[in-house]
Parts: C-alpha cells; sequence; structure tokens
C-alpha cells in the first residue's frame, strides 16, 4: 500500500540558529489507517516533523512526497483563526446551507463532543480554550484521508478527552498526533514515533507498548555490554597469567553492567508518608465552612463544608468552567468567599502553580534562579540538591547554566514547578501541572510527587497523573457541592453519562474517605467485612489450631502467587515488542495480583483466629 505522505532524507534545523539540528537526513512514511503518536522532549522536533508533513513548512533539506488528491486537515499549535468571523463560517465553511450540516451526523456529532453551539458567536469574543475547541471542530470535519493534531487535548476535559478518543478510533482515516496524554495515547494510537536526537524510532503500539519497548531495548543492549565486559575480563585474567616480566600492569577497575530493569520501584508508603505529613502539619489543614462562592449569576459552592487533612492527596474534576480553578483559589484565599469562611492550619506553608506562566529572574541561569529559593529540599526521607530536582524535572547539567530569558514556555513552567518544590511547602495546589510538559518529564514529576510528604490538591484532566499521584477524586458536577467519588475517574464518567446514582458530598465522606487519616480504618473495615467474623469470647484450643493450619496454607498459596507474579512480570519484558501477547500476560497478571489481594485478606482473618 503506497503512503500519504513519504519523507526522504528530511533534514530541519531550528529557525535562524543552522547549528541545531532538528530532523537529521529523515526518512518515513505514513500508511492509510495509520494512527500515530508522537513523544519526545520539548524542543525536540515533533511540531516540526508535523508542519513538513503537512506541507506548513518546507524541509531544509531531502524531498517530501505526497499522494494525489490527498485530503489533509491539520490542527497546529497555535489557533490561526481569520479575525471577526463568526464560529458558523470557521467550522461550516464547507456547507452551503444548514439544513446540510444538520441532517450529517459526523458534524453534530464533532459539534456536541466538542461543546460548540453559540455558532453566531464572533471568535474574537472567545476563551483560548474556546477557541482551541472551534479550531480542533474545524479540523475533524470532512471526508478526510489524514488528520495531523498537535496538541489536541489541550483546554479539553475528561469527557471531551474521550469523546476525542472514540471520534478518532471510529474514523477511517490516518492520524498522526502529538500530545502528552498518555491515556489518550494508549487508547487511540497502534503506532509510536520518538523524536530524539534528530532520529525518529518507531514503536508498535501505544504508549504503554512503547515504555515496554523502549525498556527492553535498553535491556538488550546492557546485556550485549556486560557481555562485552565479560570478554574484557577473560582478557585480563590472560594478562595476569602472562610472562614474570610483564610487570606494569595498569589499575583495571571494570564495573559489572547494572541491570536497567533489577525490580519494581516500591510503592508508595502512604502510612510513612501520612507520618511526615501529620508531624509537619498538625490536625488543622485546610477547611471550608458553609463556603459559598457564586460567578456570574452562578453558584459554584453552595454552603460547602470540606475539609482537607494532612497526607490528603486529592484530585478534583469537572468540566470546563465548573469552577475547579474558583476552587482552588478559594482555598488559597485569592478569592474572598460569598459566604461561610475559610479555616488554615497555624503550620500550613502553601504553594500554589497556576496555570498562567509566572515572572521567572530572567537574568538569573536556571541552576541560580532555583538555588536563590533553596539549594537542598527534602521530600520524604530523600534530601536532594536543586541541581538533582532540576535533573528530575528535564534539565540536564548542561541545561541549567541557561539564561532563563532563553527558556521555551515548557522549560518555563519546568523551572516554576521547581522553584515551587525548593520552599518545600506542606500543601500543595496545582492547577493543571502538566500543560507544556512531555511525557518523559511527566513521569520524572509523578515520581517526585509520588513520595512528597503533605498534603496535595490537584486540577488535571491527566487520568496517568490523577490515578498515580493521588488516593481520592472529589468532583465539580454544576450542584453547588464538592462530591466524593469513590469509583475514580470511571465514576465521574459514568455519572456524567447518567448511569450511575445519587452522589455522595465529599464532606460527608471527608473523614472516611481514601487518602484522608482514616482511610486506613475504613480500609481495614471493608477488608474485615470480607472475613469470617469471630465468635464472641475467647477461641476453644482446637479453633486455634485450625486457624494456624488455614494461615499456614495460606502462607504458602501466598508465595505461590508472589513468584508467579513475578515470572509474569519478567514474561512482559521479554514480551515488549509484541502489543497480543502483553495484553494476554496483563490479563492474568491483574487476575493473579486480585486473588493475591483476596488471599491476604484470609490470611489475616486467620492470623486474627489463630492468635
Amino acid at each position: 500500500m503506497p503512503n500519504l505522505v513519504n519523507l526522504e532524507t528530511v533534514t530541519a534545523h531550528v529557525p535562524g540558529d543552522a547549528s541545531r539540528v532538528l530532523l537529521d537526513r529523515l526518512s518515513l512514511g505514513v500508511e492509510s489507517g495509520d494512527r500515530i503518536g508522537v513523544v519526545g522532549l520539548n524542543g525536540g522536533g515533533k511540531t516540526t516533523l508535523l508542519d513538513i508533513l503537512t506541507g506548513a513548512r518546507a524541509p531544509d533539506a531531502g524531498r517530501v512526497s505526497r499522494v494525489g488528491g490527498l485530503r489533509l486537515a491539520h490542527l497546529a499549535q497555535g489557533d490561526d483563526l481569520p479575525q471577526d468571523a463568526r464560529v458558523r463560517d470557521v467550522v461550516l465553511a464547507g456547507y452551503a446551507a444548514e439544513h446540510e450540516w444538520a441532517a450529517d451526523p459526523q458534524v453534530r456529532d464533532v459539534l456536541e463532543g466538542l461543546n460548540v453551539h453559540d455558532l453566531d458567536r464572533t471568535v474574537d469574543g472567545l476563551s483560548g480554550g474556546e477557541k482551541r475547541r472551534v479550531a480542533l471542530a474545524r479540523a475533524l470535519l470532512g471526508d478526510l484521508d489524514l488528520v495531523v493534531l498537535d496538541e489536541p487535548t489541550n483546554h479539553l476535559d475528561v469527557e471531551g478527552i474521550g469523546w476525542l478518543a472514540e471520534h478518532l478510533v471510529a474514523r477511517r482515516c490516518a492520524l498522526v498526533v502529538v500530545t502528552h496524554d498518555r491515556w489518550f495515547l494508549d487508547s487511540v494510537c497502534t503506532r509510536t514515533w520518538e523524536v530524539a536526537g534528530g532520529r525518529v524510532e518507531g514503536y508498535v503500539g501505544g504508549y504503554a507498548d512503547w515504555v515496554f519497548a523502549r525498556a527492553e531495548r535498553a535491556r538488550q543492549a546492557d546485556s550485549a555490554e556486560a557481555r562485552r565486559q565479560n570478554l574484557a575480563r577473560k582478557e585480563l585474567a590472560w594478562l595476569r597469567r602472562g610472562p614474570p616480566a610483564r610487570t606494569s600492569k595498569p589499575r583495571f577497575r571494570i564495573e559489572a553492567a547494572e541491570a536497567l530493569i533489577a525490580d519494581v520501584p516500591p510503592p508508595r508508603d502512604k502510612v510513612e508518608l501520612l507520618g511526615f505529613a501529620t508531624n509537619r502539619l498538625g490536625r488543622t489543614v485546610l477547611e471550608l465552612e458553609d463556603a459559598t462562592v457564586a460567578v456570574g449569576g452562578r453558584t459554584l459552592l453552595d454552603r460547602v463544608t470540606w475539609r482537607l487533612g494532612p497526607g490528603d492527596r486529592i484530585a478534583i474534576v469537572g468540566v470546563n468552567g465548573s469552577g475547579k480553578t474558583t476552587l482552588l483559589h478559594a482555598l488559597t484565599g485569592a478569592r474572598p468567599l460569598d459566604g461561610g469562611r475559610v479555616v488554615r492550619g497555624s503550620t500550613v506553608q502553601l504553594a500554589e502553580l497556576s496555570q498562567e506562566l509566572v515572572d521567572l529572574p530572567g537574568d538569573m541561569r536556571v541552576l541560580e534562579a532555583t538555588e536563590a529559593v533553596a539549594k537542598y529540599v527534602r521530600l520524604g526521607r530523600l534530601e536532594l540538591t536543586a541541581s538533582s530536582v532540576l535533573e528530575r524535572l528535564g534539565f540536564p547539567a548542561a541545561r541549567q547554566w541557561t539564561p532563563v530569558g532563553q527558556l521555551s514556555g515548557g522549560e518555563r513552567r519546568r523551572l516554576q514547578l521547581t522553584r515551587l518544590l525548593m520552599a518545600e511547602p506542606n500543601v500543595l495546589l496545582l492547577d493543571e501541572p502538566t500543560n507544556d510538559l512531555d511525557v518523559d518529564t511527566l513521569a520524572r514529576l509523578e515520581d517526585l510527587l509520588d513520595g512528597w510528604p503533605g498534603t496535595l490538591v490537584v486540577v488535571s484532566h491527566d487520568r496517568y497523573l490523577v490515578e498515580r499521584v493521588c488516593d481520592t477524586v472529589v468532583a465539580l458536577l454544576g450542584d453547588g457541592k464538592v462530591t466524593h467519588l469513590p469509583g475514580g475517574i470511571e465514576e465521574y464518567l459514568a455519572r456524567r453519562a447518567g448511569t450511575v446514582g445519587s452522589a455522595q458530598p465529599a464532606s460527608a465522606a471527608r473523614r472516611g474517605g481514601p487518602g484522608s487519616a482514616g482511610a486506613s480504618a475504613r480500609r481495614a473495615g471493608s477488608a474485615a467485612d470480607t472475613a469470617p467474623a469471630p465468635a464472641g469470647g475467647p477461641r476453644s484450643g482446637a479453633e486455634q489450631r485450625t486457624a494456624r493450619k488455614e494461615a499456614s496454607r495460606l502462607e504458602r498459596r501466598l508465595e505461590a502467587l508472589a513468584v508467579r507474579e513475578k515470572a509474569l512480570h519478567d514474561q512482559m519484558v521479554g514480551a515488549a515488542t509484541d502489543p497480543d501477547r502483553l495484553l494476554s500476560l496483563d490479563s492474568e497478571l491483574r487476575g493473579v495480583v486480585a486473588e493475591r489481594e483476596s488471599v491476604e485478606l484470609e490470611w489475616l482473618a486467620a492470623a486474627e483466629a489463630a492468635e
């Protein structure tokens, strides 16, 4: 099958700087039906690759060919909409009359899915998010062969991202998309391109497949290096056994190559982090009491009582305009309440990462701007230097001496977050922290937040981030309440679709919700509900002996399940390039983990009975 677009030995440089190569003699193609996700570091050439594919930019060298009559749509990073034009003129320009588009189910689906309703508004009066959705709607309409999208999930909420994923999977056209949303990549893409060092490495599958395959390639390279060093050891042994006259021997220190995937990192120790948080914060952190907030005649919070405790890790979800950012501002005091009050603990040191880029010291270098806040930071048991925190957030040693004024938007965002963490706050509010961050930096950020000891509140549409660093999800559903969602984002989507019953106010669930100080007791209570209830009074010797035998049997079963779980992890590493095999292994692994958790509950009950 011929490629829709073909690149042959294409080279591209940073505009105005021929010394910086973004794409180096690159050859690749896009076939009909491909759904390709493009990943890589910020500034690595992803947008340049898309611009060359679509013809928005000519390569500095090489050749680009497109199949004749190619029907192509391109959503660029900037929303280039005509001034003074109405929304209908931008989105529905290809339809002569209203009845034509109104009768087209694809048009109705796109307008509804992207919440584009007021077609008579002029684009000049739209917010940034509204302009982005209008530009995306324009790109999706029509009978297309190839859709090229640069960060299409920006300004979309969780529900909108879910709709976009379903829409693109259902279409037959080819897709090339740059996005930092890893759930979206996994749900939509069948191939992944990694742009790095002027080259593009191709992988089969979405984000998870890319992570597995990249780790497997690194492991294989590491094994090859280990074999090379084994040969070197044999050569050294021969030299040492050589003639006595060979007395001047250099001192060799050969390090054995470390296995890239030696073991799985330990999970977040919630009990330990809660202890750190309680010591630093005390019992009172932030509380809203009978809080009311109204904006433009609409009540966002209606006499809400909501308490945040030490160590809580909470995600806030809701549609655009539901008041998520306003809720954060109410917690910080930046937005005065229209009723009620905010209570802040006396030991609270609060920091907020807003969606806007704050002013940074442009006359300093990156490391200097960070050390101006602090030279060291303590995260749980770890003490990190400013340089190591910068490196974890995507600033290698050489880049740390770059003047702040020369940083890109994504780099400025990372520096803003680094300076925030260096101040060692014990309450951290993050408003869309994933904006402008690439997937590698997101993984590093999650690793830092995973061990951060304090109270954390996150507003984000990134499902990977929410599921990794948060224990509780609450939602603003338009009813003036903060609603606790035990089922997380899946429950939120179900509620929005109208398939779940009544909501549980977060104020009522706070003390026993996951992530709170009462979470362990609630989970322990749930565990006890699954085990046989002990009879009243002391147990007989025979009952205790039976319980001890049962506990021993369950221990052996747990050991067998642990061995099987490790074996499945090893097999998944070996099957990194086989998506079908990975899916089968992952399904089996989930079953083993579920059985292990069930057996652990049975063992706890038997152990209690045996005492």
